[in-house]
Parts: C-alpha cells; sequence; structure tokens
C-alpha cells in the first residue's frame, strides 16, 4: 500500500509544480510560499482533527517535536528556494533539479540513520545524478 501513497505523492508533487510555476507569475516567491503554506497548514490540522488524531497530541515526546521542528524548518527553507527558482527557470529543469533531495537523502540516511545501501539504490541514484547533471548542463 505504501508503493499507491508514493505515487500520490508524486502525482501531487508533479501537479504542485505547475500549478506553482502558475501562480507565482507576478507574485513575490516568499509570498507565494507564504500563501501555499497557510493552505498547507489548515489542510493538514483539519485532516488531524477530521480523523481524530488530535487527541494524540499530548503524546508527542520532546525528541519528536524537536525532529518535527527541525523537519519544518527545512520543509520551509527548501519551500522558499524551490518558489524562488520556479520564479526564474523553467518548471521542468527546476523539478529535475530539485529531485536532486533523492540523492542527498540517500546519503543522510546512510550518513546519520545507518541505512543499507543496495546496488540497486546505488544505481538509481547515479541515474538520478546523471539526469539532473543532463537538464543543468
Amino acid at each position: 500500500m505504501w508503493f499507491v501513497y508514493a505515487l500520490l505523492s508524486a502525482l501531487f508533487a508533479a501537479l504542485t509544480s505547475v500549478l506553482a510555476k502558475v501562480g507565482v507569475d507576478g507574485v513575490n516567491s516568499n509570498l507565494a510560499t507564504a500563501i501555499r503554506t497557510a493552505v498547507v497548514l489548515v489542510l493538514a490540522w483539519g485532516v488531524v482533527w477530521m480523523t481524530g488524531a488530535g487527541k494524540q497530541l499530548a503524546l508527542v515526546s520532546q525528541k519528536s517535536w524537536l525532529f518535527l521542528t527541525l523537519s519544518g524548518l527545512a520543509t520551509g527553507a527548501s519551500w522558499l528556494f524551490f518558489y524562488k527558482a520556479l520564479q526564474m527557470g523553467t518548471a521542468s529543469r527546476v523539478v529535475s533539479v530539485d529531485k536532486f533531495s533523492v540523492v542527498l537523502t540517500i546519503l543522510l540516511s546512510v550518513l546519520f540513520l545507518h541505512e543499507a545501501v543496495s546496488l540497486k539504490v546505488l544505481l538509481g541514484g547515479g541515474l538520478i545524478t546523471a539526469g539532473v547533471l543532463c537538464m543543468v548542463l
């Protein structure tokens, strides 16, 4: 089932990029990011309360709060840079470079999470790297 959710994530990420490229036209990229973030905030909390997950809020550990906060800061920085790049470049090239995050995630998960990497993962990461280089050179 995780694969279905991952595919849906990819589909909505693609829609996000195309819709954002149109929406950021003539709008300051930081303002566009703030508008998008406000919509995401309302949507996320709406889902939390509609599903009853809000009852678990008091059970979240300090460690989880810390790392989720850091993740949120990283997400915010990513979105700010993404929107600025999207405003300046073509959607297809910006998104291609943005997907280099897959390779960086592989590297960081090996370094910090001590995850094992298979030959398939290395090959896939190498192909993504080659694709990014093709898009920017």
